[in-house]
């Protein structure tokens, strides 16, 4: 958990620097981060990206351990993410951006006592 919001405060100074591509990078990683942490806890381990996505959605979303909510912003941060990356003309856009902030705060905040537990 500690690297995740590390991360998440990575991706602030980056927003602060506008630099939007990487600071979108560095959210959904600190998301991912935490998911990690969240399986470590639980025994699970995953291989890919599209796995941890799979398996958060499967395991924690559907039996309700997390909300829809949890599930829908990782789902989102994860495609953002990969358009950021890998789109070669593809520009995040400050007012895009910061909404994504405080709402990956609130993710790291729910993750973090059933990782810890």
């Amino acid at each position: 958990m500690e690297r995740a919001w590390k991360t998440l405060e990575d991706a602030k100074s980056l927003a602060e620097l506008k630099s939007w591509n990487s600071s979108m990078n560095r959210l959904y990683y600190a998301c991912f981060y935490a998911v990690l942490a969240l399986f470590a806890a639980y025994d699970m381990n995953s291989h890919t990206h599209s796995g941890v996505k799979t398996q958060l959605s499967n395991y924690f979303v559907r039996n309700g351990i997390l909300n829809k909510d949890s599930g829908m912003l990782y789902g989102d941060l994860f495609d953002l993410r990969q358009k950021g990356d890998f789109g070669d003309f593809y520009d995040f856009k400050e007012p895009d951006m910061l909404q994504f902030i405080p709402k990956v705060e609130e993710f790291l905040g729910r993750i973090e006592p059933l990782a810890l537990s």
